[in-house]
């Protein structure tokens, strides 16, 4: 059986694989091979220039040749550099050889062919390459995707922001609210836990085996590694440079990294549940699209399936996030190598969280608010008024206000008649009797309008 679509075992290389192509050349195994052929040329590079006898600055047309080889990296490269690796059984050795290769009719790059990879311990080029790979997925890809939703949140927020709507603490009738102040706390919350992900520093080490320099310092005793690796990590590849290592960079910024999109993606989950729920009270409609079926049995229904998705796939994401910041973090004394194939699965939980992040999009998209409804539902709630009333009357000092209240509402349904009877009865003063008279469920909603209006996305 071939491999397609219809057969992949993951639905990320199947089902879902239409969403995914913005993260596909940038976590998959390609795109490992193609950082890494980036970190091998800068450190080539660098090491032209570093002022060595043996190996003089490269020429402008040596090193336009090398970027070449990672700007037009291509697919037919990386399967070659695959075939390299059926015989080394070494994925980065392949790379230091198929860079090698490519030097072949070109004299001046030839002469500095061992200087490829020179005193690298494969970590070196691995964990550059997977801070660099993350990089691209957070700024490309995945905070792109959060904005798309936060940007969808903040519209909807100030949209709605006078929808009055019935609160339920504990699944129970409660203080009003409006629709946009709800929308408004979850895209306050996403705000955070984005600024959150954007700002975990992405660390890298170029330091040897065991992160001590030991063999550069057998080939060139007299240079300055440190500070020489310091600036290729920082000023040739962009990243922050970690100073102490054993073979492998240690990892607690992955850990760091994927607790908070394991966040983010939490605070999703609660977001797409409450829409489920408020799609099944009748707050919310779905805009219905031609041809499509929502039971296979019963033709009336409209299932919020684009939130339950958004559920499950944020579940599954995180499932691997967390697996992956308790685990990456220890390595037995200075390395095994169990984290190697645990980091080959960065872009299956980030693709579960891209799937979700999509499905709660297009879930938003075809959501109706229905007006009808939450004021059904208002009307009927007269009770949440006592609150009110209670509070009123505890500042103008009348007897137990908070136990008459609930003696009059709790256990039986209130009516506008009987709440309004009950506080005509109270020795209040006539303009306190007066505003409370007039007040409603659906206008007792405190700063939430306001709040929901007030709030932008940073």
């Amino acid at each position: 059986m071939s491999l397609s679509a219809l057969t992949a075992l993951s639905p990320l290389d199947g089902r879902y694989a239409p969403r995914l192509g913005a993260l596909r050349p940038l976590l998959s195994e390609y795109g490992l091979m193609h950082h890494r052929v980036r970190v091998e040329v800068e450190w080539f590079i660098a090491l032209s220039d570093a002022g060595f006898a043996e190996f003089a600055p490269l020429s402008e047309a040596s090193r336009g040749l090398l970027r070449s080889l990672v700007v037009r990296f291509a697919e037919a490269d990386a399967e070659a550099i695959k075939e390299i690796e059926r015989t080394t059984n070494h994925d980065v050795k392949a790379v230091e050889l198929w860079i090698k290769s490519r030097f072949k009719g070109h004299a001046e790059l030839e002469r500095a062919g061992e200087f490829v990879h020179f005193a690298c311990t494969s970590e070196d080029i691995n964990n550059t390459s997977h801070a660099l790979m993350l990089q691209r997925a957070r700024a490309e890809v995945l905070l792109p995707a959060l904005d798309r939703l936060l940007s969808r949140l903040g519209a909807m927020a100030r949209s709605m922001a006078e929808m009055p709507m019935l609160s339920r603490t504990h699944g129970q009738t409660a203080s009003p609210t409006t629709v946009g102040k709800e929308v408004a706390n979850v895209a306050a919350r996403l705000a955070t836990a984005r600024s959150r992900i954007a700002a975990v520093p992405l660390l890298a080490k170029m330091n040897g085996a065991v992160g001590n320099y030991n063999a550069h310092l057998a080939a060139y005793p007299d240079f300055d590694w440190e500070a020489f690796s310091r600036r290729v990590v920082e000023e040739r590849l962009g990243l922050v440079f970690n100073p102490y290592t054993v073979q492998i960079e240690p990892h607690d910024y992955m850990a760091e990294l994927f607790d908070a999109i394991a966040r983010a993606n939490t605070l999703l989950i609660d977001w797409a549940r409450d829409v489920w729920g408020y799609i099944s009270l009748g707050y919310f409609k779905q805009r219905v699209k031609a041809g499509e079926v929502g039971s296979s049995t019963m033709p009336h229904k409209v299932n919020p399936i684009d939130f339950e998705n958004a559920e499950g796939n944020f579940g599954l994401a995180n499932a691997l996030l967390v697996h992956m910041s308790g685990k990456l973090p220890i390595s037995r004394w200075q390395r095994d190598l169990t984290d190697s194939t645990v980091l080959r699965n960065m872009g299956v939980a980030l693709g579960y969280t891209l799937v979700a992040c999509d499905s709660l999009g297009r879930g938003l998209d075809k959501l109706e608010v229905n007006t009808a409804q939450l004021a059904a539902d208002l009307d009927g709630a007269w009770e949440v008024l006592g609150e009110a009333v209670q509070t009123v009357m505890r500042r103008h000092g009348l007897p137990s206000p908070y136990e008459q209240l609930k003696d009059f509402t709790r256990g039986r349904p209130v009516t506008r008649e009987l709440m309004q009877g009950f506080i005509a009865g109270l020795p209040l003063p006539a303009a306190e009797l007066e505003r409370l008279l007039t007040l409603t469920p659906a206008a007792y909603t405190g700063l939430a309008a306001a709040l929901a209006r007030r709030w932008s996305m940073p």
